[in-house]
């Protein structure tokens, strides 16, 4: 004997029939993996990334100091792989003028924090020449290359970024003072000259070795017994015209 269900008990069990298969299909197809957490924001070319832990130093550069992003380890060969490095961009005078470093110095942060000294000091007390300091020219600093260039030359402190070579001073009414123009005032190239020699162990201008007539290298390098070297000598107008010759070029190193 067949039992007919009433219609409206068939559409039911049709439904949820057809419901049950739908989420039965849904469970068998697998999902995608999860995207993996990105552990740091992508940086645009060009623009080196800052140091993901800032450190002591650069701490205590940056409280009120200067703007100096940490980088990540400068890595080249041999020496060259320097760690603790920032870029070096504004000094922050005590009145809080802005002082630019142009460009930017890639140093190591404890040097850093002595040019910073320096600059707020020694060279910011300008206003002798009339006007107040802008910015400083970054003739060059962390470089991976040997003393003055020469091939086979013992590396130089700039590919150990602990050095930097300022050719000039910018001040405010557009005045460019050049450290090496025996025609800026001498009383105030000595000043320079007597607080650089204090405050770094080598200071090396016009008058040292014919590669520094037209700017001044001053770097912290260790020498046995703490010696120092400071060759800068300060001209007068009268001495221009008068050339340190260039020492012979060292021979390239045999392969």
């Amino acid at each position: 004997m067949t039992v007919k269900l009433p219609s409206a008990l068939v559409l039911l069990a049709a439904v949820c029939s057809a419901t049950c298969c739908g989420l039965s299909a849904a469970q068998a197809v697998p999902l995608p993996r999860p995207r993996p957490a990105q552990t740091s924001t992508p940086v645009p070319e060009g623009v080196a990334e800052e140091a993901a832990t800032p450190s002591a130093c650069r701490l205590r550069l940056t409280a009120e100091l200067a703007v100096a992003p940490s980088l990540p380890a400068l890595t080249g060969p041999g020496e060259c792989s320097v760690e603790d490095a920032v870029r070096l961009e504004v000094v922050w005078l005590a009145d809080k003028t802005r002082v630019a470093v142009t460009p930017p110095a890639i140093v190591r942060c404890i040097f850093a924090e002595v040019i910073v000294h320096w600059v707020r000091e020694d060279l910011a007390p300008v206003r002798s020449l009339g006007s107040a300091l802008k910015s400083i020219d970054n003739f060059d600093s962390y470089e991976c290359r040997g003393r003055n260039r020469i091939v086979g030359a013992k590396l130089s402190e700039h590919g150990k970024a602990n050095a930097i070579d300022i050719r000039a001073l910018k001040l405010a009414n557009g005045t460019v003072v050049e450290l090496t123009d025996p025609h800026v005032a001498k009383d105030f190239r000595e000043r320079l000259r007597k607080n650089a020699c204090a405050r770094f162990t080598t200071v090396l201008g016009p008058g040292s070795d014919g590669y520094h007539e037209n700017h001044v290298h001053v770097d912290l390098a260790e020498r046995a017994s703490g010696h120092r070297i400071c060759q800068w000598d300060v001209r007068e107008p009268s001495e221009e015209a008068e050339q340190v010759p260039l020492p012979l070029a060292r021979p390239a190193s045999a392969p």
